[in-house]
Order: C-alpha cells, then structure tokens, then sequence
C-alpha cells in the first residue's frame, strides 16, 4: 500500500459537461484508496488539463466524460501531452461511453475506460497493475 501514496492521479472534467458528482465520488474513492488525488474542477480545455498534467506531475489522468465529446475530448488531451511531449502518463477515460467508442479510444492511446458501474476498487486496481 506504501507504493500507492505515490501514484498521482490527476481527475478533470473536460469541455462544457457541468455534472461533476461521478468525478468527485471518484477523486474521494481513490484518494481513500491510497492515491494522491488532484481535481481540476469543472470546465477545463484540453489545454489545462495538459498544463497540470505537466505542473502536478502526474501519473494518471482520469477525464471524466458524461456530454458525449469523449472522442474528440480524449483526442484533443492526447495530443496536447504529445504536444508536450508527456509520455508516461496513463490516460483513463470515464462517464456515458457507448461501447462502441471504447477501441476508438484505445486507438488514440486511452489505457483504459470505465463506464457508469465501475467500482473504485476495481479503477485502482487497474491504475495499481498499469503504473510502475
């Protein structure tokens, strides 16, 4: 459990999408499972989310989704870390994805996707097994 305290999960809310509760509940569970837990809040461009990728020094970015933009949100994140040549970050992706998007995303370098159900054991042990 020590290694955890370690792992630097950053959660945002990208795009106009202003339902946050999924995302809070969320940064709450994984911070009370170990993780150190950054929550940029609502609203933020691909831009932001970049720049705190990069600022925090994270390991994980967890973009919340429930407006339906996941491919073009998750895509434009994507290559704004590529753009800043962030390399080592785990990008997760979560909210209402059909599940027909779920490769799409893997495509663009989407590690993983949770959809409503998932359990925050089951996200952290995902981020646990995919971050060394």
């Amino acid at each position: 459990m020590e290694q955890d305290r370690n792992i630097r999960v950053l959660m945002a809310k990208p795009g106009l999408d202003g339902h946050e509760r999924g995302a809070r509940v969320l940064a709450y569970g994984l911070r009370d499972e170990g993780f150190e837990v950054i929550y940029t809040g609502l609203r933020q461009t691909p831009d932001q989310i970049a720049a705190a990728v990069i600022q925090e020094d994270v390991d994980v970015v967890g973009l919340s989704i429930l407006s339906g933009a996941h491919l073009a949100m998750a895509g434009k994140v994507i290559e704004k870390l590529k753009g800043q040549r962030v390399k080592d970050v785990l990008v997760l992706v979560g909210g209402v994805i059909p599940e027909e998007d779920i490769p799409k995303l893997k495509e663009m370098g989407v590690a993983g996707v949770f959809t409503s159900g998932a359990s925050i054991k089951e996200i952290a042990e995902f981020i646990r097994s995919h971050v060394s």
